[in-house]
């Protein structure tokens, strides 16, 4: 069993300038689980910012987002969904996906995946 003291985690900064999956900043990111800890499974409680969201990306498996707070977007290349706190989202491995906040509000989320992130052209 492993169990994270979530005061003991930090918030960071990500920007298109410093994460190729972020489109447009402000995201933040609090990592709670490592792969290295949980044979391969990460989680992040992660916040965007009014307008902040990632761009096109897929995992190398499926990913798992539990809405915490405000009102964002989920979307894959045939649809786009509007999630507010409690939805849950699942994505399946390889999916074409970006998720976010909306132009008016913020959003956080719990993520659940295992390694392997890619951005898509």
């Amino acid at each position: 069993m492993l169990v994270i003291e979530g005061s003991t985690t930090k918030t960071a900064q990500m920007t298109p300038e410093n994460d190729p999956i972020v489109k447009q900043a402000p995201v933040s990111g609090r990592r709670l689980l490592n792969t290295a800890d949980t044979d391969g499974w990460a989680a992040s409680l992660t916040t965007f910012g009014i307008g902040g969201r990632l761009d096109w990306h897929t995992h190398d498996s499926e990913q798992f987002l539990y809405i915490t707070e405000g009102r964002g977007i989920v979307a894959t290349k045939e649809r786009e969904c509007v999630v507010t706190p409690g939805c849950m989202a699942y994505i399946p491995a390889g999916e074409v996906h970006w998720h976010g906040a909306c132009e008016d509000s913020s959003m956080s989320h719990l993520n659940i995946q295992k390694a392997g992130i890619h951005k898509v052209e």
